[in-house]
């Protein structure tokens, strides 16, 4: 019964993408949705991109392992994340009218540095898609006994073709009925288990001394992990195109900021609830401890009647659905228009738009190769966000915000954080690799600026 309520809930996806592909007659409605979205669209659509499989699995195996401590990254780093968004960078993006991240380059830098702008923001979307159809995998072989590699393979084709059929549309649309899933299902799960615990102070006598801790010890190092901890997703992540999508996607400038926002607020509460029920099961279930990422669901199969079933596995595939149709959409769009349509900038809007579906496959497949040899997803999520905080976040905030900042330093930048945060993740740094690149795509930036002076003088 199980099995047939996830297959027909993944088959009424299918049909609401259909539905929604009448709705696409350009690139901009496939990419954007027209820039029409009500604010419970568009908050809900940027929440459910958000919330996907690292907050149900991965987060909260950090949690018991490493206490508060350990979920800095995920849920607070990436609410703070969506906060940054709405304050500083959503209504200066919706202003400048265009279709991608990466056209931003493009207008404030030159043509040279969209490009390679592009080329660095689509493979940092490779493990983030990975991480989720490796959650969809365990999720379908868990409910469905297939294989993993199977498993993949098939909800992999689900997100393709409806994400093919109604690009931002379909999305935003089943995000919004994903959305109720996930918040529904939640909530109901978590107040069974608190009847069953009897309320949080036993949860709290049985956690280890410091379990809850917010702020690290007060040494440098641990300052700078702590601090690592915050920017990987608080920072890495803003430079996205799928977090640009949703701020352009908004019907208005002060929807956009309002919605993400409001989606900032929505995943800062709602994310700790798999954490709760993590804890729950890690109180109730003992022998269920050695599971892993797989705690929450092994304990709601083993331990929970049908209907709580339902529910829970159909917000967990809500979550991952609707992650990875936006992360597989965003490099695509990059794809098509800053690649594509730099060495080609004849093409016309309908081959533009066939050349962004022909994308999704082609990045779907590839995620699917890196998705069977790897196994955290929380990881997964983490090298994501770091790939382009040390390429893409300086260019992005100096452009904004300094206007000394020019081209030169932007390549530098960019070029300058990524091979520095290779070169000390191979060397195994004694401080986090992150943060080195970071500095050098700081000092790539103003490195940029100083030539430029001295070349006017």
């Amino acid at each position: 019964m199980l099995a047939f309520a996830i297959l027909g809930y993944l088959v009424l996806n299918l049909a609401i993408g259909l539905w929604a592909s009448r709705k696409i007659q350009t690139t901009n409605d496939f990419v954007l949705a027209g820039r029409r979205l009500p604010l419970i669209l568009a908050a809900s659509a940027t929440f459910a991109t958000w919330f996907g499989s690292e907050t149900i699995m991965g987060a909260p195996t950090e949690f018991l392992e490493n206490g508060v401590l350990g979920i800095i990254e995920d849920p607070f780093g990436a609410a703070l994340c969506l906060f940054l968004v709405g304050i500083f960078f959503a209504r200066r993006f919706y202003s400048m009218n265009i279709i991608t991240f990466c056209d931003f380059f493009r207008i404030r830098y030159g043509r040279y540095a969209e490009l390679l702008s592009a080329i660095l923001i689509i493979p940092s979307y490779f493990s983030w898609i990975a991480a989720q159809l490796l959650a969809m995998g365990i999720v379908l072989k868990i409910v469905l006994g297939w294989p993993l590699p199977g498993c993949i393979l098939f909800s992999s084709a689900i997100v393709i073709v409806y994400t093919i059929w109604g690009g931002m549309w379909s999305i935003s649309v089943t995000d919004f009925l994903q959305t109720i899933m996930i918040i529904a299902g939640l909530i109901i799960v978590s107040s069974v288990l608190y009847e069953k615990v009897g309320g949080f102070q036993p949860l709290i006598n049985a956690a280890p001394k410091g379990f809850f801790r917010f702020y690290p010890e007060f040494t440098f190092k641990a300052s700078v992990e702590y601090f690592a901890a915050w920017i990987t997703i608080g920072l890495g992540s803003i430079p996205q195109q799928d977090v640009f999508q949703r701020v352009m996607s908004a019907k208005s400038a002060s929807v956009s900021v309002k919605a993400t926002l409001l989606s900032s607020l929505m995943y800062l509460t709602i994310a700790l609830l798999p954490l709760f029920i993590a804890l729950c099961g890690h109180y109730l279930y003992p022998a269920s401890r050695g599971d892993g990422q797989m705690i929450i669901p092994n304990m709601i199969l083993q331990h929970m009647g049908l209907p709580l079933q339902i529910i829970f596995f159909g917000a967990l595939v809500s979550a991952i659905l609707s992650t990875t149709s936006s992360a597989i959409m965003a490099p695509a769009a990059v794809l098509g228009e800053n690649v594509f349509k730099f060495f080609k900038p004849e093409l016309t809007d309908k081959e533009l738009l066939k050349i962004i579906r022909i994308g999704i496959v082609v990045i779907t497949a590839v995620c699917i190769l890196l998705a069977v040899t790897r196994e955290s997803i929380f990881d997964l999520v983490a090298e994501s966000s770091a790939f382009s905080l040390v390429s893409l976040f300086v260019p992005l905030a100096a452009g904004i915000y300094w206007k000394n900042s020019n081209e030169a330093g932007c390549v530098i930048s960019m070029i300058a954080g990524l091979v520095v945060w290779l070169a000390s993740a191979y060397l195994k740094t004694d401080y986090p690799p992150l943060i080195y690149g970071l500095l050098a795509s700081i000092a790539g930036m103003a490195a940029g600026i100083v030539i430029r002076k001295r070349s006017f003088n």
